[in-house]
């Protein structure tokens, strides 16, 4: 069952955000994972959102996910992550 993970983002530091980005997307790949899209949120419909980028990632399934999310190579990004950015990670399945 295809899983999707959606990534809310609030930058902090554009220069650490972006050594971030251009490190995470080969450990997505490493697990069978792809960008569906990722980019600056263009206008806030509802609600009141601080976060000011979005990403979507489609993965073949929930337990890859984990894997991804878990394996040493993107934890060893978390720091990078956590100085450039607020992100939000959620996963949702497919039915």
């Amino acid at each position: 069952m295809t899983a999707h993970v959606a990534v809310t983002i609030k930058v902090k530091d554009r220069e650490k955000l972006g050594e971030y980005a251009s490190r995470a997307p080969d450990t997505v790949a490493a697990h069978g994972g792809k960008f569906l899209i990722r980019g600056p949120v263009s206008e806030v419909l509802s609600g009141n959102a601080e976060y000011n980028i979005f990403a979507l990632l489609e993965f073949p399934d929930a337990d890859t996910v984990r894997g991804w999310y878990n394996s040493a190579e993107y934890q060893a990004l978390i720091p990078t992550r956590e100085a450039g950015a607020d992100m939000i990670f959620t996963l949702v399945e497919a039915p």
